[in-house]
């Protein structure tokens, strides 16, 4: 068994460096490699480990020489969505011709984007018998963990266990234009977004301790609309930011979407998920909103409820950025302030975790089976929003359906 872990990160941008920030708060593991096809990213990415005190990171020019390092023991696949495949198979091939060894490898949501990818990144971490960890955050988030600790504790033990849970995710919309590209995303906000919903969810009414299959999906409804993006006026700020490449007049995604999901436990009794996701808030920034409601008792989260805040009059003109919230729409007025966005987002733990079953040699609680089942309820969700009806769970043919927005053919304006 090693003592410490050497982490390689392949990805440089925004989700790569809330992971590096994260770092910090993980013991007995450094950050040793980066590479992303950005080489000034992985530049400045490296340059952040290496001033956070959590690495001496190397840029490497391939993804085959970082992982034949063997000082790399572990690799975060932190690669757009497009890229997952094309990732997993070049590790996967380096370990197979004998030019490295790997203990396990991390990949961020979603795990694919579709059923047919997802399910081949979990066959080709078994070829290679690598631990696998889905990287699902808010799962880990001390909000959501400590809450279901005390609602199991001591509400469902006295009263019953909870029946409906509730999740929704907004902010004003994705960083990078790829984002936005429902056939390089996998779809729009559903995708993007409800997977954390999705699975958040699940997490607050599962007992704990349990495996997930005590919960059985049996029914998905889902809904989807452009409400926003699709108007000419904000059509036009995305095809500026993207030189032109993304059309939401005629090639619009979701920017906003709801699910229905009802599960029954391992007692046939009938649990509720309810989920929003959208592109549409503008507000502080990021807002994360959970509830768990039981017989006699309920839970509320909304990490916008800081207990930071500051004001700033309208003659404090300054830079615009995202020093105070994620996705941050304003820089004057009364703002909540997140204090410790990769702590409070659940990123820390959720590499702590990573990293001690990695150095325990088990596989993570959090894996690419559950990354997997995410993304049969979201094509699941895909398919009801499409057909305008409720599925039923596992619906024919879910391996190889792929959406409408996926193939670009997606238009709820004709």
């Amino acid at each position: 068994m090693k003592k410490r872990l050497g982490i390689g990160i392949i990805g440089a941008g925004f989700v790569a460096n809330f992971h590096i920030r994260a770092w910090v708060g993980v013991r007995h593991s450094d950050i040793l490699g980066i590479i992303s096809l950005d080489e000034k990213e992985s530049e400045k990415a490296a340059a952040s480990v290496k001033r956070l005190g959590v690495g001496d990171a190397t840029v490497y020019k391939s993804i085959s020489e970082m992982v034949a390092n063997p000082d790399i023991d572990a690799i975060w696949i932190c690669a757009p969505n497009f890229a997952r495949i094309e990732v997993m198979e070049e590790i996967v091939h380096t370990l197979e011709t004998g030019k490295g060894k790997l203990i396990g490898v991390t990949c961020e949501k979603p795990l694919g984007r579709n059923v047919a990818e997802a399910r081949k990144m979990l066959e080709l971490v078994k070829k290679v018998e690598l631990l696998d960890g889905y990287l699902e955050n808010q799962v880990f988030s001390p909000m959501v963990v400590r809450g279901k600790e005390i609602i199991w504790a001591r509400g469902a033990a006295i009263a019953g266990k909870p029946y409906l849970a509730r999740a929704a995710e907004e902010h004003s919309g994705p960083h990078m234009p790829w984002f936005w590209e429902g056939e390089l995303q996998g779809g729009g906000v559903l995708n993007d977004m409800m997977c954390h919903s999705v699975e958040t969810a699940r997490f607050l009414l599962t007992p704990p301790g349990a495996d997930r299959t005590v919960l059985t999906p049996k029914k998905v409804t889902a809904y989807t609309n452009c409400l926003k993006w699709q108007r000419q006026k904000y059509a036009r700020i995305l095809a500026e930011n993207s030189r032109g490449k993304t059309d939401y007049i005629n090639r619009p995604a979701e920017d906003f979407a709801r699910s229905l999901i009802e599960y029954a436990d391992e007692n046939g009794e009938p649990l509720v998920v309810e989920t929003t996701t959208s592109w549409n808030f503008v507000g502080a920034g990021l807002r994360l909103n959970m509830e768990l409601l039981g017989p006699e008792y309920s839970l509320s989260i909304n990490t916008l409820d800081s207990g930071l805040r500051v004001f700033f009059s309208r003659n404090v003109k300054g830079d615009v950025g995202e020093d105070l919230v994620e996705k941050q729409n304003a820089e004057t007025g009364l703002m909540p302030v997140v204090g410790n966005e990769a702590f409070e987002y659940g990123y820390e733990a959720e590499d702590r975790h990573m990293v001690e079953s990695f150095l325990a040699g088990k596989r993570p609680d959090e894996n690419f089976s559950d990354g997997l089942n995410v993304t049969e309820l979201l094509m699941t969700a895909y398919m009801s929003a499409e057909q305008e009806k409720t599925i039923e769970f596992p619906p024919p043919n879910l391996d190889t359906f792929i959406p409408a927005v996926a193939k670009g053919k997606w238009n709820p304006k004709k």
